[in-house]
């Protein structure tokens, strides 16, 4: 993100004509021009300083929308997908059992240790999967699911049109870095973190209700600084504030979920059927495998 740096458009002092050409000044007009000039660089340090504010206030709400998007695709795609993956590879490890056990080779059991080793212990197991599977095996909607039959959909969380809107405006009027005290940004501060509390719920009620809360409370005054010194520092630390939340950003997109949600972001949960289609195939050639080993 480029801090905006666009400087005003400074007004032409006309050239004075024949008519006024010879008069004297108004008393104090010299005065008030020269202050005017001498307080041009620090209004154009003062616009920068807003055009970067309001600036970085946006990127920060497109990250953290994203991190939003990103844990709950996370969460459906443990609770649909994990039971597969969890069933993968226990076969993986009975087929590699089966084959030690027939050939009696010291690699294969080698081979059938470490694939038993790769499967994921059954104690918090039921956690991961919020409730797909726990010590005793799938839970039935995981079964139902890996049988081809109806499945009750997975719990999921998504921020609905309205609520992504009230999360928009509150950030923007509610955000820390418009403070201009201590004690004004601890208030924001606490504010915005029930804020984003409640957006990462999909809680649209709670976020009217923060709305109205805000709208009933002290209005921040805007004051700005006035030293160039002051603006100067404040500029350096919204780009430092942007770095970060750009190292934040490129996590996020880097990450395994962020990779699937960038191959499908107009319909994600069509990728996570795709996903499971593979995945059921997969379970049906390893179980065939098994059969035949263990026949």
């Amino acid at each position: 993100m480029t801090t905006p740096e666009a400087e005003p458009t400074q007004p032409q002092t006309p050239d004075p004509g024949p008519a006024t050409a010879g008069r004297e000044a108004p008393d104090g007009a010299g005065t008030a021009a020269g202050q005017e000039g001498a307080a041009r660089p620090e209004d154009r340090l003062e616009k920068a300083v807003r055009a970067a504010e309001q600036a970085l206030i946006e990127y920060e709400i497109a990250v953290e929308t994203f991190r939003v998007e990103v844990e709950n695709f996370s969460r459906l795609h443990h609770q649909k997908l994990g039971p597969m993956y969890a069933r993968l590879d226990e076969l993986d490890a009975e087929i590699a059992e089966a084959l030690a056990a027939r050939s009696g080779d010291p690699e294969d059991r080698r081979r059938a240790d470490e694939a038993r080793a790769r499967v994921m212990p059954m104690p918090g197991v039921e956690e991961l999967f919020h409730g797909w599977m726990d010590g005793d095996g799938l839970y039935p909607e995981a079964a139902a699911m890996l049988t081809d039959q109806s499945v009750r959909p997975p719990q999921r969380v998504r921020p609905s049109d309205e609520a992504r809107k009230l999360y928009r405006e509150l950030v923007r009027k509610s955000h820390p870095d418009l403070a201009q005290d201590d004690q004004e940004r601890g208030r924001r501060e606490e504010f915005i973190t029930r804020v984003n509390a409640a957006y990462a719920r999909g809680d649209e009620p709670l976020l009217r209700e923060l709305s109205d809360e805000w709208a009933a409370g002290p209005v921040a005054e805007q004051r700005w600084p006035s030293k160039s010194e002051e603006l100067y520092a404040r500029l350096e630390w919204l780009s430092q504030r942007k770095e970060l939340l750009s190292v934040v950003a490129r996590e996020l997109e880097e990450g395994a979920i962020g990779a699937m949600l960038r191959m499908a972001p107009d319909d994600p949960d069509q990728l996570l059927d795709e996903i499971a289609e593979q995945l059921l195939a997969q379970v049906t050639e390893r179980e065939a495998e098994l059969a035949r080993l263990t026949a």
